[in-house]
């Protein structure tokens, strides 16, 4: 009878069954040796099964357990013990990887978690380390400016919330208009409640750079960090009249209310023998007073020599010249200066009646 004897894994169990094989041989028994045989291999049996159980420590979630098993790998152990994995639970071994005696088995359960992010409630389980890790390993990327609750550190635990706020921050330059200023002048040939437009405002232009902060996408704060001005406003100018009315008898002002009103063309002449040495057609000296009354020519047709009125943008005056060409609606207001008469130039005018 030819026994099969299993390959033991000590040295010293192999040499004893030598050792017995060859005493059975030399006391040449055969009954002995047949004895021998079948007790040597309930020892090699024996022997074979003590070698092949394994002592493991399997650790779930921190929670150590000392196990023992004749599996000769990972996964047969595992199912051996109906100890099942999820899918996103952590095992530190391949399944496939074969068992020793004392080895050490550690599995994390993955944990239940809800992430709020881009307007969305994700609900995911992970059995990662902290909140940074499982984000990696969910492919949820951070910007530089985004927040995050809790911080990215914090060790995961199974219900917990976690918040990202994206947070996106730009830079924008806009144009916008610049109000003109008005200006008011003063001018002594106008009455007090005259004025007159010199120069239209004209709005300017400019440029502001702007640093826009938004968090999911709705904007929080809005900060100015520079303004340019590209185009200059120009200002608007007004003629302000300065002049008050002269009385014209004791207790009365004049008023221009109920008075004539003639829109006539206005040119100038000046004191061409000099100032004071100038006399007007009725013989009288011609003469120029910005705070009183100044000498005009009119045609006596339309406005009778003596009468006194006001001429817009000249002041208060004297119908008290002629001229060849001064006919109809024509005046002709005296300067002293010939400078000052080329300045006035030729103007279409109201004149205001006052007698």
């Amino acid at each position: 009878m030819t026994l099969f004897f299993p390959q033991c894994q000590c040295r010293e169990e192999m040499t004893m069954i030598s050792n017995l094989k060859d005493f059975c041989k030399r006391n040449n028994s055969k009954k002995l040796t047949a004895q021998t045989l079948i007790i040597l291999s309930i020892i090699v049996v024996i022997t074979f099964v003590a070698l092949s159980r394994k002592s493991i420590t399997l650790v779930i979630d921190g929670e150590e357990k000392k196990l023992a098993t004749y599996q000769n790998n990972v996964q047969n152990f595992l199912a051996k013990e109906d100890i099942k994995l999820n899918p996103k639970d952590k095992i530190d071994k391949d399944m496939d990887s074969k068992l020793s005696n004392k080895d050490v088995i550690n599995i994390k359960r993955a944990v239940n978690v809800q992430i709020n992010v881009d307007n969305k409630e994700l609900a995911i389980k992970s059995a990662e380390k902290d909140i940074a890790s499982m984000l990696e390993a969910e492919k949820i990327v951070l910007g530089s400016e985004d927040k995050i609750l809790p911080g990215k550190d914090t060790t995961l635990s199974d219900g917990m919330k976690v918040d990202i706020t994206r947070v996106e921050k730009k830079t924008i330059t806009q144009s916008a208009p610049v109000n003109f200023n008005t200006v008011f002048k003063n001018d002594s040939s106008m009455l007090k409640s005259k004025k007159k437009v010199l120069q239209e405002g004209q709005k300017g232009e400019k440029q502001i750079t702007t640093n826009v902060v938004y968090e999911n996408g709705k904007e929080i704060s809005r900060k100015v960090i520079k303004e340019t001005i590209t185009k200059k406003p120009k200002d608007k100018i007004i003629a302000q009249g300065t002049l008050s009315p002269i009385p014209v008898s004791r207790g009365t002002t004049t008023s221009f209310a109920n008075s004539g009103v003639l829109r006539v063309k206005a040119t100038a002449y000046w004191a061409v023998h000099g100032v004071n040495n100038t006399y007007t057609y009725s013989g009288r000296k011609a003469v120029r007073n910005p705070n009183g009354y100044s000498t005009i020519a009119v045609d006596p047709r339309v406005i009778p020599l003596g009468t006194k009125l006001y001429v817009e943008g000249y002041g208060y005056a004297i119908a008290a010249d002629t001229g060849t060409s001064v006919k109809g609606n024509f005046i002709d207001v005296y300067f002293d200066t010939h400078k000052e008469a080329c300045n006035w130039g030729l103007k279409y005018v109201n004149v205001y009646i006052q007698n």
